[in-house]
């Protein structure tokens, strides 16, 4: 099982790989990327079983690489980890068919609650 994390902050990008070791993920492999436009290349080369991204990122943002994906016929779960968890934005997460949003501050129970049933 491959994990994707995208945030243009490295030491967010370490912050949420760790949350996921210490979930239980820890057998995973992790794929960085640093921007939305890298995680859309990065999911077509690494071929990931999720990607987990942020929402506001330089070059594309999440969302716009969570379009991207769809619309190009990709159905790579996804889900967001952001600071922000506004009903507006988990609104606009649903409707790109992004399957959860992560609110920050998270917890390993966060990550276990949300990708239980999505990742083995």
């Amino acid at each position: 099982m491959k994990i994707l994390v995208a945030d243009d902050s490295r030491v967010m990008r370490q912050i949420v790989i760790r949350t996921l070791r210490q979930a239980g993920y820890d057998d995973h492999d992790i794929v960085e990327a640093e921007d939305g436009r890298d995680a859309l290349d990065k999911v077509a080369s690494e071929k990931p079983d999720l990607v987990l991204s942020d929402w506001n990122m330089p070059n594309m943002t999440g969302l716009e690489c969570l379009q991207a994906l769809r619309s190009s016929g990709s159905a790579v779960p996804f889900g967001f980890v952001t600071s922000e968890g506004s009903p507006e934005m988990r609104e606009k997460a649903a409707n790109a068919g992004a399957l959860f949003l992560i609110a920050k501050p998270f917890t390993e129970d966060t990550f276990k609650e949300h990708l239980d049933g999505v990742i083995a």
